[in-house]
């Protein structure tokens, strides 16, 4: 099964660039990625296995990442509740009026944000490494300081420079991992050409500035189609405790529990995940 041609979404000034895997009349999944990272971070053969199994794979590169729209390094005139729009933008774009519905980490704020706001559009979500759309709970850790000390290294990067940019990288990826073995090969491809098909690579540290959403807080109990909660024990990120809060706030809802897995989409669970959903949502 090979990669179908990109397709670009266009929605006034908007432009998403997304890509499809699978026969399209089979049931759609849209896999809506985390903060600064592109359509990418979904492995090509993920999407394939994941298409094998049946559906109609679509992953998209949101704002300010990958070949889609992008604003200057520290600009941004968008929120999440944008983002949430471009999502039902692509779904539009394919003609598709329901979804399986996946996001990781910022995917999965926003795969909230959509099953509250356009329910109708949503067969299922699954809300990988994630955490609630609400006020933060002040007895779940917050994120690891060894992930706040190297992402302030950012600053000191020369991000014209490919190879201090895939090192710097690559060592994110080592901090985002669990216990379990890594493709680091697989990783730096990734990496080199997030950087080489990117509008303006640096740009993606604008998903730090994301505001708004505040009309969906504390809105989970509203959600009502089935829910899997996919959270690595290792999270360094969103601590594993947050699974607690979504299971109890989204009662439609099942958790799958990645033991030694970290902030990522590890190839060692790839089948778990996959047959996991599989059985889900069939």
């Amino acid at each position: 099964m090979k990669t179908q041609k990109e397709k670009i979404i266009n929605n006034g000034n908007v432009s998403i660039c997304t890509e499809n895997f699978g026969n399209p009349d089979n049931p759609a999944i849209l896999l809506i990625a985390g903060a600064t990272v592109s359509m990418l971070y979904w492995d090509a053969d993920f999407c394939n296995q994941l298409a094998e199994k049946g559906y109609f794979v679509i992953r998209y590169d949101n704002r300010d990442v990958g070949k889609s729209t992008s604003y200057n390094p520290g600009s941004i005139n968008y929120d999440i509740v944008d983002l949430a729009h471009d999502a039902i933008n692509v779904l539009d774009g394919y003609k598709i009026q329901k979804a399986n519905i996946m996001g990781i980490s910022l995917g999965g704020l926003i795969a909230q944000i959509i099953a509250i706001k356009n329910p109708d559009r949503v067969n299922s979500i699954t809300l990988m490494s994630t955490g609630i759309w609400g006020t933060p709970d002040s007895d779940i850790p917050g994120m690891d300081k060894k992930v706040i000390d190297f992402q302030a290294k950012a600053e000191n990067i020369n991000w014209n420079d490919e190879n201090e940019i895939i090192g710097y990288m690559l060592q994110n990826s080592r901090l985002m991992a669990g216990r379990k073995p890594v493709d680091y090969a697989r990783e730096e491809k990734r990496i080199k050409e997030e950087f080489r098909r990117a509008v303006n690579y640096r740009s993606m540290f604008n998903h730090a500035l994301i505001q708004g959403g505040e009309a969906y807080y504390n809105r989970m109990s509203e959600i009502n189609v089935p829910t899997l909660i996919i959270h690595g024990t290792d999270d360094k990120i969103w601590h594993f405790d947050h699974t607690e809060n979504l299971s109890t706030e989204i009662r439609n809802s099942q958790l799958l529990k990645l033991e030694g897995t970290g902030h990522e989409l590890n190839y060692k669970d790839w089948d778990t995940i996959i047959n996991s959903i599989s059985n889900f949502t069939n």
